[in-house]
């Protein structure tokens, strides 16, 4: 999908590049580093799971609105999250092996967030890209905060957030469940990635946006009812990055 115009091809500025590598790999890369030194024991799953999900959104969502083409931000994406988890041997982590949960929960999450790049890209013209980084930021830093703090924010904003479910969908696979345990985020994350297409596709009409929004909460209503299973408990007590919905039955 190609949503530049022929005319008025989007300018590429060092800035919005520059944000694509930082959001989408360096700053996740940085946070691996740092908390690698203070969890060394920590499985991969606490740790690797919020911050892949996070470098696949922020790579993903800018770079597509960045360039105005969906198959950059899809391919972005991935190459960041496959890096990422390099870095996680590369620094020592206990690590898991990419297995097929894994790589479809990756792949999910980048066409995902490729198609609500190339969404920016098509409304918003060269400044899709500004939009796609405060998008990024805002959910990046709920997310943030629930990890931080899981009683600090309330379970069915976390369900509206397709950063949550790519992070929920990420643990689960990391923790060796099996791709029924992360369905409702992986259909959450492909279903909003059909609609927001099909609103690209037909910009600038407005009515496919009520496609959309319908779409969002009916797969936010999925996630909130339906979530992961519970995470196993890490074995170092310093670690507060848990799964924001273990304490639902």
């Amino acid at each position: 999908m190609d949503t530049r115009s022929r005319t008025h091809p989007f300018p590429s500025p060092a800035l919005a590049w520059l944000t694509v590598a930082l959001a989408g790999f360096l700053a996740p890369a940085a946070a691996l580093a740092i908390l690698a030194d203070t969890s060394v024991n920590a499985p991969l799953v606490f740790i690797g799971g919020p911050t892949l999900a996070l470098g696949v959104m922020g790579g993903g969502i800018i770079a597509g609105a960045a360039d105005g083409r969906f198959w950059v931000g899809v391919l972005i994406a991935i190459l960041f999250g496959l890096m990422l988890l390099g870095c996680a041997k590369w620094f020592g982590m206990p690590f898991l092996p990419l297995t097929l949960s894994t790589a479809i929960a990756l792949v999910v999450a980048a066409i995902s967030f490729g198609a609500r790049g190339a969404l920016f890209a098509r409304s918003s013209g060269g400044k899709g890209w500004w939009i796609a980084v405060f998008v990024v930021a805002g959910e990046a830093a709920i997310v943030l905060t629930a990890l931080a703090d899981p009683e600090a924010l309330p379970e069915w904003l976390l369900a509206l957030l397709p950063a949550q479910w790519a992070i929920s969908a990420t643990q689960s696979s990391f923790a060796g469940n099996d791709l029924l345990a992360s369905g409702p985020a992986l259909l959450a994350l492909a279903a909003t990635a059909v609609a927001t297409s099909v609103v690209t596709w037909l910009w600038p009409r407005r009515w496919p946006y009520i496609v959309m929004f319908t779409t969002w909460l009916a797969v936010s209503a999925l996630v909130y009812y339906r979530p992961a299973p519970p995470l196993p408990q890490p074995d170092v007590a310093s670690l507060s990055i848990v799964n924001p919905y273990a304490t639902r039955s």
